[in-house]
């Protein structure tokens, strides 16, 4: 089947989206690292960002965070025009971004992570002090809801699996009230039994009516979870396919560039 029947343009339903990205452009001096790339995410939603290393990725989440600002285009967030200055502007407004990297310390403690310069405070008189037993009571039910069972909340965040630690990340941002959550590559470094955990995470987020952008270079991860995929190739989209539209086969070639291998294969006689 080819590419026109299977990929489309535009809304995949009649819901309003919660942000919408529409012909984004970002330019770094004679570099064109997006060239009018369009996107939108709905509530509830888990829309799959897929394409290869160098492919514009990275690039168009730091401009949909917050970090970049778009050399062209438009972002809507709940019908309104944005600029994000910051990307404390983006999670102010409800877009949290979760890294690969996940700006955590080994060694201390989930509590002390989960919150990470947000304790809640008390206070006696004139003074004030981190609310420790409240911030461990939340931390223990936020991992508990994400299907995590802490040790205890003092447990040190080195001590978690990598799956652990990406929940952790999730849980905190769906706390701090995330409507948005753009996921980097999070099962990129997992073994079978932690990627199962994070996709698990993500359908819980997703109940909840948070749209889930999961950016990813791994076909079979993003058909376990995605509503949505669209893919990205030397700055531009190839089109947004719905669930059920395409297999992942179809997706995995469009990803390698299997159109423009087969057009190299026919100049060469066949010989690729």
């Amino acid at each position: 089947m080819s590419q026109d029947t299977k990929f489309h343009h535009g809304d995949a339903t009649n819901r309003r989206a919660l942000l919408e990205m529409k012909d984004i452009e970002k330019h770094f001096g004679p570099v064109i690292a997006l060239a009018g790339v369009s996107f939108d995410i709905h509530p509830g939603e888990c829309h799959c960002l897929l394409g290869d290393n160098g492919a514009g990725k990275s690039t168009f989440i730091k401009t949909m965070a917050g970090v970049h600002k778009p050399t062209h285009g438009s972002i809507r967030f709940e019908g309104k025009e944005m600029k994000f200055d910051s990307p404390r502007d983006a999670m102010e407004a409800g877009i949290a971004t979760v890294y690969q990297d996940l700006a955590m310390i080994p060694l201390m403690s989930v509590t002390r992570n989960f919150w990470m310069g947000r304790e809640p405070e008390r206070r006696r008189g004139p003074f004030k002090s981190i609310d420790f037993k409240h911030a461990n009571e939340v931390t223990v039910e936020e991992m508990r809801k994400m299907g995590i069972n802490l040790r205890g909340p003092d447990q040190a965040v080195g001590t978690l699996s990598g799956g652990e630690r990406q929940t952790v990340a999730i849980a905190r941002a769906v706390y701090f009230g995330a409507k948005v959550l753009i996921l980097d590559e999070p099962t990129s470094a997992l073994g079978v039994r932690q990627t199962a955990k994070v996709l698990a995470t993500i359908d819980k987020v997703r109940s909840q009516g948070i749209g889930v952008v999961f950016i990813t270079h791994n076909v079979r991860h993003s058909m376990a979870v995605g509503d949505r995929f669209t893919v990205l190739n030397r700055g531009k989209t190839l089109g947004t396919a719905v669930r059920g539209e395409i297999t992942a086969e179809q997706l995995q070639d469009l990803m390698a560039g299997g159109q423009e291998l087969a057009e190299l294969e026919g100049s060469l006689g066949g010989t690729v």
